[in-house]
């Protein structure tokens, strides 16, 4: 059997943890640089949806008393990180699937323990870590999704728990579900099954296979299976990126090079640590500057530099990256956004090596010392020349709150009378 664990309401759960005050308050948490609603609790998703830009919402916060938050990513990640821990005390076999949902197997359990169990998991995450969660189990990968909104949208009946057990309670389960609220289906298939009057997910389950392969591919033909019952979406292994990017929007418009080329180097890297941290290796690069959208005058550009061997040192990738800025900033934009994406990406272990020109062997070593000292300490500590080594790139966070469980400054202070 499958089961699925969901974080209730995440990012809004994880500020509760340390301010219990604003249980049963509304929240929202914003995106980077404080643009973009990217998370709701319960109490404000028919007033403020999802996506909605923050600055023409301030009046909508305001006057209904939501507290808002910057998306503070330290905390959110730490707290998941314990999440998935506890998982792995009771389930061998774990895929975390997002930061706040995690497949997880069960076929260790008996099928007449199984609630029993699956609520002992529920109550000891929200005990350990105070993060309301709900879990759905099935034979399945996709009818565990399905299980799981189940035991969200009737919490008072299932407790946070519902588990698909029977065939009876399968179809039941997929003639509540909405096509369009079927785990794998979009936008763009939903709306084409509902034109054909297919408008639950146990009428897509009824639809000819050599029908649907035809009309959603095999993609679709597997979920069709895995709905009915047929195990064909396994456990999945986590895969590399293949594309890495950082990319940022500016707290303010920048004019002059150099503040720029410090962004640049800072995003390039960045990109170099992620695909250190997943042994990979890039070929090339590509480097983007832009001007907001709402000015009069607009330079969007964009070039690609090919790197002369594949490598994942900060130190030449950060180099190249500059080469690229050099070739496309020109004086006189107010520029507000700029990116670094890193591609051809291949294993490290495969390098190939090069008689006339390869990486200085010594990048390699310092690479690893670099990381090293920056996991320890969480912080960047050591950085590339290129980057400003007296300023820590700060995005605009006006609503953000302490980092409780990873930066001792801002552990949670009690005032005793």
């Amino acid at each position: 059997m499958y089961a699925i664990l969901d974080c209730n309401s995440f990012y809004a759960s994880c500020e509760r943890v340390f301010k219990p005050n604003l249980i049963g308050k509304p929240i929202v948490v914003l995106s980077n640089n404080d643009g973009c609603v990217i998370a709701r609790s319960s109490e404000v998703k028919d007033l403020i949806p999802m996506g909605a830009e923050a600055f023409k919402y301030e009046a909508v916060f305001k006057e209904n008393n939501i507290h808002v938050f910057s998306s503070n990513y330290s905390l959110y990640g730490d707290l998941s990180t314990r999440v998935m821990n506890i998982i792995r005390l009771f389930s061998p076999d774990v895929e975390v699937y997002s930061i706040d949902e995690a497949f997880f197997k069960l076929d260790h359990i008996k099928d007449e323990d199984l609630e029993a169990y699956v609520l002992k998991i529920k109550k000891t995450v929200e005990k350990w870590v105070g993060i309301p969660v709900s879990i759905g189990v099935a034979p399945t990968k996709s009818l565990s999704k399905v299980a799981n909104k189940i035991a969200k949208k009737f919490t008072d009946r299932t407790k946070g728990v519902y588990v698909i057990a029977s065939e009876e309670q399968r179809i039941k389960a997929l003639k509540w579900t909405k096509v369009e609220n079927v785990w794998g289906i979009g936008r763009r298939i939903a709306k084409k099954l509902k034109q054909l009057n297919i408008n639950t997910a146990y009428q897509f389950t009824q639809l000819p296979d050599q029908f649907v392969k035809k009309q959603f591919s095999v993609v679709g033909l597997r979920l069709k299976q895995d709905l009915s019952g047929i195990e064909v979406i396994g456990a999945e292994k986590i895969q590399d990126k293949q594309n890495i990017s950082t990319t940022r929007t500016f707290e303010k418009a920048l004019r002059d090079f150099e503040p720029i080329k410090e962004r640049i180097a800072t995003f390039a890297n960045s990109c170099a640590q992620k695909l250190r941290n997943q042994r990979s290796e890039c070929t090339y690069l590509y480097v983007f500057l832009r001007t907001s959208s709402y000015t009069e005058i607009k330079r969007n550009v964009g070039m690609v530099v090919h790197l002369p061997y594949a490598t994942n040192s900060s130190i030449t990738i950060c180099n190249f990256a500059i080469k690229g800025l050099q070739q496309l900033y020109e004086k006189g934009y107010n520029y507000k956004k700029a990116g670094v994406n890193v591609m051809g990406i291949r294993p490290e272990k495969v390098h190939q090596f090069s008689l006339f020109l390869d990486e200085a062997p010594k990048h390699k070593v310092l690479m690893k010392v670099m990381d090293r000292i920056n996991l320890k300490y969480r912080t960047p500590k050591i950085k590339i020349a290129n980057q400003n080594l007296d300023k820590t790139w700060k995005m605009k966070q006006e609503h953000l709150s302490p980092r409780y469980t990873t930066v001792i400054d801002e552990i949670i202070e009690i005032k005793c009378d």
